[in-house]
Parts: C-alpha cells; structure tokens; sequence
C-alpha cells in the first residue's frame, strides 16, 4: 500500500513547529494506543496497531531535523538514494516494543512499555545506542554530476576487542542482574489518563542491561568501547547539493557495553566553480562576445561540466539572449534527466580605441542600423529583465 504524507499522517502543515508535531503525534498515539482498543474486533484492533505505527513512523521523521530535510526533498524516496545511505525508521518493520521504547520519553514512563495488540508486553532488556558521527565532505560540479566515492578518515568509539563490547574482562565477567533477574526491565501498574496501565521501564540496578559486571575489562575499564580510526568509503550520489544531508547507518560511535552502533552523517559542501553558476539543477555561463562576433556571427567554445562545447553565435546575436544546452545541467536525486546549461549572451564594450578604430566608429554613428528602433529596445530589455528578478 502506498505510503501517505507524513505530514498528512499527524494532520499539521508542513511548516509545523516541533511543539505542534509533538502534540500531533500525542494525540494520534492516545486515539490509536492499545489500552484504548479493548473490546474492539480483531479487525479493528489491527487498524489501530497500523495506525498506531503510521503516526510513530511520521513523527520519528520529521521530529529529527536531518531526517525532515531529507523527507521534505526526496518524500519517501529518502532512503532509497543508494551508495549505503538510509532513510532510518520504518515503522512497518519495528516491533510495537521497539517502537514503545524508541518514544518513551514523549510521554514518559506511561508509554515505556507495550500491550494491548495482540496481548504483547515488552520483556526484553532496552536497547543502547551509539551517538552519531557528523562530518563536512566538500564536493565539485564534476560530483556532483556523476556521483563520486569519498574516502573519509574517522575516528570513533568501536566495541573492544578483549571484552567483545561488554565491559567485562574476558567478556565473561558478568553476573545476572538479582533486581530484574536479567530482563533489564521492572514493570510497575499505575493510574493514567487512560485508566490502570502496565508500564515497564529500565532497571535502575544494571541500567537495562539485564547483567552486572563483576570484573572490569583493564582495556577499556568497563566501558565496552575503545577509540579507533578507521577508513570509511562513502559513496555520494549525483544531484546531492549544499547542506544536504546524507547517513551511513552503524557507522557512528559504538554504543557501551553493546547494542546499536550510532549513524555517520555526511553533511554535504559544494565548491564554487571558477566558471559556472548552479542554479538548482541548471548551470549558467556567462558568455562575454566580443563586438565583431556579435554583428557578424561566429564560433565560439564555452566550458561546461565534463569539458567544453562549441557553440553557434547567429549574426546580430543581442545581450541578454540565452543559449541553452539542453540536458548538460545536473542531474536530480529523486527524478529522471538532467538539468540545462543556460548561457548568457555579453557583449564586451572596448574602454580604449586607437584613432584609426575611434574614426571607423564614428562613421558609423550615424547610420539607421546602428541606433536600435522603439521595438528593438523592448525587446532587449525584456530578454535583460531576469538578470534583476
């Protein structure tokens, strides 16, 4: 089935604030939580728990940021850019404990834990995460029209070696928690708007855990991770642009004592080029014709993205015309085709003539082809008129 608007989703506009979001998706997640679907047809009850997803899907995207950049450029898109970069959540694809667990904070310990669809409570321990990487990778024309590979030095948090990433020497120091008896969860009954709910939460003895241990590791004094830099190969896709953001899931810092490696965020910069303008997808030169060209015709090169091109100038080509190569702009991430070149007509005015060129001029001067007409005029500042929009 195809996906609806995120926006659509929580019902709020697409310039809402991250107050308004919060609020949306409270309200989605109350209407459709399962304590509310008791007594309800199974039928029902699976509408609910989709629902109930759909709004948990919609606000993890544009609650994040980089996430409702990338939703707001490419929709759905988002996470099919290839080259290893992701979109992140997937509603359909978490469980209804993942998803209880990822929004706790939103609304506290009330919805820390799951139940209802299908009878599901969370037994298992929370999951760490490891924090997320960002870092700048400059880019030219020439990358940005074919997509390029980057190779990108980080340093980050990776699981220790000796321990395995559990803290504990060995990686077999470890005992089972005597508080939680190794779930890493305490489960408590309390009164909520909703009426008596079951809500679980991390154990405050082993962190959520589930294991205590008993012998730090001396490599990592327990920590489970260690410092290391390693060599990560990116792959851009054509058609990114300035400020972009793209992600390379697990490639972040490792989390403590095992779980979920964070994401590397790539944020895109692009180098000015020396001769060409960017202009969405389009690319601009500006062409400089010298007066003899310009009145009499000729052929001329301009430089475009991979290399250069030799144009036609018709006779009596004016200022402010544009010449367009179709197709040799850049390319869009989220659609077909390219881009044009646009190349804007100048005509180079001489600021110092010899007698000879200052007499042949002033012969001229008078003559009814040289003095543009009432239409002429018109015309040439209609075809100026955008360089000022």
């Amino acid at each position: 089935m195809e996906k609806r608007d995120y926006y659509e989703v929580l019902g709020v506009s697409k310039n809402a604030t991250a107050d308004e979001l919060k609020k949306a998706y409270r309200k989605k997640a109350i209407e459709y939580h399962p304590d509310r679907q008791q007594g309800k047809s199974d039928a029902e009850k699976k509408e609910a728990e989709e629902k109930f997803k759909e709004a948990a899907e919609a606000y993890d995207v544009l609650s994040n940021p980089d996430k409702r950049a990338r939703y707001d450029q490419f929709g759905h898109n988002m996470g099919n850019m290839g080259g290893g970069f992701g979109g992140g959540f997937s509603g359909g694809g978490m469980s209804m404990d993942d998803i209880f667990s990822h929004f706790g904070d939103i609304f506290g310990d009330a919805f820390g834990g799951g139940g209802g669809f299908g009878g599901r409570r969370s037994g298992s321990r929370r999951m760490n995460r490891g924090s997320d990487l960002r870092v700048k990778v400059r880019v030219n024309l020439q990358d940005v029209a074919h997509g390029v590979e980057k190779k990108l030095k980080i340093p980050h948090y990776v699981a220790c070696e000796h321990c395995h990433g559990t803290g504990a020497k060995d990686g077999t120091a470890l005992k089972t928690c005597d508080h939680c008896h190794g779930s890493g969860v305490v489960t408590q009954v309390r009164q909520t708007m909703l009426g008596m709910m079951q809500t679980q939460s991390a154990c405050p003895n082993c962190g959520g855990e589930g294991k205590i241990i008993s012998e730090k590791c001396p490599h990592c004094a327990g920590e489970g991770i260690v410092r290391k830099e390693d060599i990560v190969t990116a792959k851009i896709p054509a058609g990114v642009s300035e400020g972009m953001t793209l992600s390379m899931s697990g490639q972040g810092n490792a989390a403590r004592r095992g779980g979920v490696p964070g994401d590397l965020l790539i944020v895109i910069e692009e180098e000015k080029d020396a001769e060409l303008q960017r202009e969405d997808n389009n690319i601009i030169y500006n062409l400089i014709l010298d007066f003899p060209t310009a009145v009499f015709g000729g052929k001329v090169e301009v430089p475009t993205i991979d290399g250069r091109a030799r144009l036609t100038i018709e006779p009596g080509t004016q200022p402010g015309k544009i010449l367009r190569l179709r197709g040799k702009g850049l390319p869009s991430p989220n659609s077909y085709g390219n881009g044009d070149m646009l190349v804007n007509i100048m005509v180079y005015v001489p600021q110092t003539l010899t007698k000879e060129e200052r007499e042949a001029i002033e012969k001229l001067k008078g003559s009814p082809n040289m003095t543009p007409t009432e239409s002429e005029k018109r015309n040439i500042f209609s075809r100026l008129r955008h360089l000022f929009d």
